[in-house]
């Protein structure tokens, strides 16, 4: 066990919460190993009623995964880190699939693997605090943890959006698009958590007596041209209708791309618009965990935690370097299905 997730049950409530403020709360293995083992021991245990998931001190709620140590280990040996993201998909895949009701309670920066653990949920508390991210494409990845599941269940052209550029969304966006289903103010939290563990059977009459109006969500504003300039068939499409639409807003999202890495849009935009298509969330995990497993081993993914996370010098070398450059066949091996004995499976 870790002291990096404190695991525990008041009353008739099985309680998770991250404890690694220093680090944003990311994710190691150890915390997805210990974190799934509470959800699978609680799913059979009669006296616990609800689970609920957040984080124990500091800024929150989670930076996602620990990308450095994945990334080292990718760099030498490439088990390693498909083993992080085995554990990790069986505990989204557990969230996702766990008949009693989840809360998770995001308070502060929710990406990557904070998304994993937080959009299997049934109630998803967002607050004002609340910074919702897949950014995935600027470190040579991709949206995963189910990324190409939700994202690709928002509406219109949303998720090809938020999965390419890595856009930010505050905590009334993701109510407005269903990430988050109350939005609280984060001086309520306390009484929240208190409240929930005396009166685990009633919720959702918890959650909407604490929820306020959401206000605006800006992204709704930009629903339209989304919709319309990220509906292309390929990224160079896509591209192309941003260079050509000529407003500010389309130019700047044109920027923002110009900076990820190539191959990894082109993988994300492909695992969205296959993720549409999925049937189950478990054929989304084993889709997923073939292609990063494929992407870790690439040039890009050491690159670019490298440029961002390591040197912080933002200046990552993309290999290939251009969109062109980025061949189908070079896709299509990323998206080649794992053998019999290495594909993912539940735990």
């Amino acid at each position: 066990m870790t002291d990096e997730v404190l695991i525990e049950v008041e009353g008739k409530i099985g309680r998770i919460r991250l404890n690694r403020p220093r680090a944003l709360h990311a994710l190691t293995m150890d915390m997805c190993r210990a974190m799934l083992a509470a959800v699978q021991a609680w799913r059979e245990e009669t006296s616990v009623e609800t689970i609920i998931i957040d984080h124990a001190e500091g800024r929150g709620f989670c930076a996602g995964g620990d990308i450095r140590a994945i990334a080292d280990s990718a760099r030498g040996d490439a088990r390693h880190a498909r083993d992080f993201f085995r554990v990790e998909y069986q505990l989204n895949h557990a969230l996702f699939t766990c008949a009693k009701p989840i809360v998770a309670v995001m308070d502060g920066i929710v990406m990557g693997g904070g998304v994993g653990i937080s959009a299997p949920a049934r109630f998803r508390v967002a607050t004002e605090n609340t910074r919702f991210a897949m950014p995935e494409t600027g470190i040579g990845l991709f949206p995963d943890v189910g990324g190409g599941w939700y994202l690709s269940r928002l509406p219109g052209r949303m998720g090809e959006y938020l999965g390419l550029t890595g856009h930010r969304l505050n905590g009334a966006e993701c109510v407005a698009l269903g990430l988050a289903t109350h939005y609280v103010a984060s001086d309520e939290v306390p009484g929240l958590r208190h409240q929930l563990a005396e009166r685990p059977s009633e919720i959702e009459s918890i959650l909407d007596g604490l929820a306020t109006p959401i206000g605006e969500a800006s992204v709704l504003a930009h629903q339209a041209d989304i919709d319309r300039l990220f509906a292309g068939e390929t990224v160079e499409d896509i591209m192309a209708a941003l260079a050509a639409d000529g407003s500010a807003w389309a130019a700047e999202q044109q920027a923002v791309l110009a900076a990820k890495s190539p191959q990894s849009l082109k993988v994300s935009l492909r695992v969205v618009r296959e993720g549409r298509g999925r049937a189950t969330f478990e054929d989304e995990m084993a889709a997923e965990y073939g292609v990063v497993c494929h992407v870790v081993q690439r040039l890009d993914f050491v690159e670019g935690v490298r440029a961002l996370i390591v040197d912080k010098d933002n200046q990552p070398r993309w290999d290939p370097s251009t969109l062109e450059a980025v061949s189908e066949h070079l896709i299509d091996r990323i998206f080649e299905p794992l053998p019999a004995s290495e594909e993912w499976t539940p735990a």
